[in-house]
């Protein structure tokens, strides 16, 4: 039997190592790790997109992204042909943003923000407020790998930007009802998990273990 290749793309500036209590049966799946590389100097998400596409070496392969990831390889599924593509704690179009970061769009609030910042995260680690704050900039230390300016730049503008208006039917949707960066009530048509967080791909990974190869094969 042919195995099924499947490519997990990570999220905005997050290594591939967000995956790694991700387990497809080996029997039925081949799993291949995606992982953000540098943008060229003023490169469109479609050019990117194209590039990444490069690094998927099976025709008919099913795509997976979570959040930043899930955009791009929407992007990518209309550049190669795949045989399903799969977004988790993403969205699938601009209407399911939440209003503050279409705000953010339009009074290009985004530009202000000092993405130096997060580069260094023990500055943040040290003056981070707050338990859960502490909390997720220890899982950022371990999780996330790009911390170039430049990519952050890139990245957080990209996700706000993007403006695709017609939802790709085909798209699985995969969200928590407690994501608070994408929250639900913006989104339509999903399979929801409950008490899943924006971070779910860490934590709900015994829900994603279960349910991804039956999503996957169908």
């Amino acid at each position: 039997m042919n195995k099924i290749p499947v490519y997990f793309m990570p999220g905005l500036a997050a290594s591939s190592k967000i995956f790694e209590k991700i387990h497809l049966p080996e029997e039925q799946f081949e799993t291949h790790l995606l992982e953000w590389f540098l943008p060229e100097k003023m490169e469109t998400l479609e050019h990117y997109a194209q590039r990444m596409a490069a690094e998927i070496k099976h025709e008919d392969a099913v795509l997976v992204g979570v959040s930043f990831g899930g955009i791009l390889v929407q992007e990518m599924a209309k550049i190669i042909p795949v045989r399903k593509t799969i977004i988790i704690s993403s969205v699938k179009s601009k209407s399911e943003f939440p209003i503050r970061m279409k705000l953010a769009k339009n009074t290009k609030a985004y530009k202000l923000i000092p993405t130096s910042m997060f580069s260094n995260v023990e500055f943040l680690l040290k003056y981070g407020m707050g338990e859960k704050v502490k909390e997720r900039l220890e899982l950022y230390k371990i999780y996330l790998s790009v911390n170039d300016k430049k990519y952050l730049d890139w990245a957080i503008e990209n996700v706000l930007i993007w403006n695709r208006k017609e939802v790709d039917e085909k798209v699985i949707h995969i969200h928590g009802d407690n994501d608070d960066v994408f929250p639900i009530k913006n989104i339509k048509n999903c399979i929801v998990v409950k008490g899943g967080t924006h971070a779910m791909i860490l934590f709900k990974y015994r829900w994603m273990n279960e349910n991804l190869p039956k999503i996957i094969a169908e």
